[in-house]
This record gives structure tokens, C-alpha cells and sequence, in this order.
């Protein structure tokens, strides 16, 4: 449709052209934006927390547990579908939980930390692929497609991700003081262990949802925070906000470009953001002391 014929057909209900834009294309669009924000602000609050800039959600293991959970759900209690988001965020809880149990010892230490959450997503993904070979619901298994999203989804991605999202603006306070160690922000009174639990529950609620709704895309919470950073600085004020809008446009770029380059094939956004976020992975490594 040409840009006029969209406006026109913005009020002509029986126009065949505007409701397949209405009806897949905005969903697509609106799910791409706010899974974006959301897996972007959840690195963003995890890298915080375990003061490692390499923590995402996808590598240490808390979308594969949301994965497992919502997918076990899906394939033997269906009734329940409806609770997928509750239980794709506790699967990520339990991954979040993990981690900081078996990498705790006298404090945080930023490389255990990434390479227990590197065999917890182990573990979690070798479930999944258990589950769906002794016959779990292949249509319940995590697709990272964006393709036939519906407004149910979004109204499941907009409702919790604006939870989330509202919930890590307020608390850009508590993560400025987690980035000092944990001795200099107890010397002044600040609670370390209750501001890491909370804020932990906020960047797993954020991730499971995006899970739930948009499937696993890896490798954004570690790229759209660092570009973030070097854009505005690391004040989490402007930082968090920031990299919500970035990762919303970043998400829908990537998208786009899967729909448009190749089509009538389509590349998942996933699969995109793996291609690019794989060589940055390596560049932070190889330049970062």
C-alpha cells in the first residue's frame, strides 16, 4: 500500500489491504517493540546486579528456564495456558536463583557468576529438548518468530512489560549504588542484598515475558546496553530509558530487515540478532581489559 492508501484506508472498515495491517502487521510490530525494551532493560539490570557487563538473560540461563517452563505448561496442563506468563517467570526465577546460589562465595565474583549461568542455560535447554522428545507439544516449543502474533499477545507483552519497564525506571537509584562494591554501598546504609533481590525479580519478569510472547532472542541484553552506555554514560537514570528505546527500535530494525530482505522467506529476528551480536560478543572480549 502506498502511504495514501494507508491513510485512506485507516477509516474504511472494509478495506481487505488495512485489515491485514491491522490485524498482523500492528501486532507484530507492537510485540517487536516492547520485546525490544524489555530484553534490552533486563541486561541492563542484570549487568547492574552482578556488576559483569556479559550478563544477559539469554546466557546466564533465565530465558531457557522461562522457556522449559512455559513449554511444559503448553504441552501437559493446556488449560492453563492462560498462566504461561506466571510460569515461564517462575522457570526464570529458578535459573536466576541458581546462578547466585552455586556462584555466591564470600561475595559476587563476575566471571563465576557467567559461567554458572553458561551451564544453568545448559541445563535448562537440555530439558526442553527432553520434553519435546518424549512428546511435548511441538507447537508449544519456543519459537523466537514474530510471524502471526495476534492482539491477545500483545495485550500479554504490553500489560506486563509496562509493569516491568515502570518498575526499572523507578529503582535507576538502586542500580547507580550496585555498580560500588559491596562494601561501600553497605558503609552507607544501603540494603545490597534486598535491592539485588528485587531488582532481579523485576529483570526476570521482564525476560519471561518477552519468552512467552516473542520466543528466545539472545545477545540483545549484552548489545543494546553497551551502545547504549557509550551514547549516554552509565547513569542508570538516563541509561535505562535510553536503552529501552534503542532496544525497541533495534528489534523492530531487525525484524524488518528478516521480513524484507529475503522475502517471500522470512529470517527470524532472532537469527538476525545472533549474526550481529555474535562478532560483538567477541570485540567486547578481545577489547575490554
Amino acid at each position: 500500500m502506498s502511504f495514501g492508501e494507508f491513510l485512506t484506508g485507516l477509516f474504511d472498515a472494509n478495506n481487505e489491504k488495512m485489515a491485514a495491517i491491522r490485524d498482523l502487521r500492528f501486532p507484530r510490530i507492537l510485540v517487536a517493540i516492547f520485546a525490544g525494551a524489555a530484553l534490552s532493560v533486563a541486561g541492563v539490570l542484570l549487568q547492574a546486579i552482578m556488576r559483569n557487563p556479559l550478563a544477559d538473560a539469554g546466557i546466564i540461563g533465565i530465558s531457557s528456564g522461562a522457556a522449559f517452563t512455559k513449554l511444559f505448561i503448553v504441552s501437559f496442563v493446556p488449560t492453563y495456558f492462560f498462566f504461561s506468563p506466571i510460569a515461564a517467570f517462575i522457570g526464570g526465577a529458578l535459573a536466576c536463583f541458581l546462578v547466585f546460589l552455586l556462584s555466591w562465595k564470600s561475595g559476587l565474583n563476575p566471571l563465576k557468576l557467567i559461567l554458572v549461568g553458561i551451564a544453568i542455560n545448559a541445563m535448562f535447554s537440555g530439558l526442553t529438548e527432553a520434553l519435546i522428545s518424549f512428546g511435548a507439544s511441538s507447537t508449544g516449543a519456543i519459537t523466537s518468530n514474530l510471524t502471526l502474533k495476534t492482539w491477545d499477545d500483545v495485550i500479554i507483552i504490553v500489560t506486563y512489560g509496562s509493569i516491568g519497564l515502570i518498575a526499572a525506571f523507578a529503582m535507576f537509584a538502586w542500580c547507580n549504588v550496585l555498580v560500588l562494591s559491596d562494601k561501600t554501598a553497605k558503609s552507607i546504609g544501603f540494603n545490597v542484598t534486598g535491592a539485588r533481590v528485587v531488582i532481579a525479580a523485576v529483570a526476570v519478569l521482564l525476560s519471561a515475558v518477552s519468552v512467552v510472547v516473542a520466543g528466545v532472542i539472545s545477545f540483545v541484553g549484552i548489545l543494546v546496553p553497551h551502545i547504549a552506555r557509550r551514547i549516554v554514560g552509565h547513569d542508570h537514570k538516563v541509561l535505562i530509558p535510553f536503552t529501552a528505546l534503542l532496544g525497541a527500535f533495534i528489534i523492530l530494525l531487525a525484524d524488518t530487515l528478516g521480513r524484507t530482505l529475503f522475502s517471500p522467506m522470512e529470517v527470524p529476528a532472532s537469527t538476525i540478532m545472533a549474526i550481529i551480536g555474535g562478532p560483538f560478543l567477541i570485540f567486547l572480549i578481545r577489547k575490554d581489559k
